[in-house]
């Protein structure tokens, strides 16, 4: 007794060609036919893809290439400007690497007026008298630095 379900009794969507065409005959075969290549219709599955399968399908694969693709592009742009000589002036300071200093407009001393016609000179305590500072974006070199080379965070305490 066969555990297998009758091969007439396999009923699927899924498959192209009935099996219920093979006839009992079909199924036993002699010795000298087993040694030969047997010409009964074996299924074939099928595969139904409708529209939704393939707009699903498509947009994974887009959706990989896009994500492989984007890495790479900004990989070589990274590259070919790293090979690219810099020479564009830094824009805060003109290319001079020294920014004017805030709290005495470049003079060196700071003016407080005490009251009554009376001031008070003093050095200014930001800049140390000089009237300008080392530019925070160039880093006193005067180059304008590219867009990832800014992320360097330098503390100046």
């Amino acid at each position: 007794m066969s555990l297998a379900p009758s091969v007439t009794r396999l009923h699927s969507p899924f498959l192209c060609c009935p099996l219920n065409k093979l006839s009992s005959s079909a199924t036993t075969v002699s010795l000298s036919q087993r040694n030969q290549r047997s010409s009964a219709p074996y299924p074939c599955i099928r595969a139904e893809l409708d529209q939704n399968t393939v707009v699903a399908i498509s947009v994974g694969l887009v959706s990989v290439a896009v994500g492989i693709g984007i890495p790479i592009f900004y990989e070589t742009q990274i590259d070919n400007a790293a090979k690219r000589e810099n020479t564009q002036p830094c824009f805060p300071c003109s290319g001079s690497g020294a920014q004017r200093c805030r709290f005495c407009m470049g003079t060196g001393s700071v003016t407080v007026e005490l009251g009554g016609d009376e001031r008070e000179f003093s050095k200014c305590i930001n800049c140390d008298g000089v009237g300008s500072l080392t530019c925070t974006t160039c880093q006193g070199t005067g180059i304008q630095p590219r867009y990832l080379d800014r992320r360097e965070f330098k503390d100046d305490d």
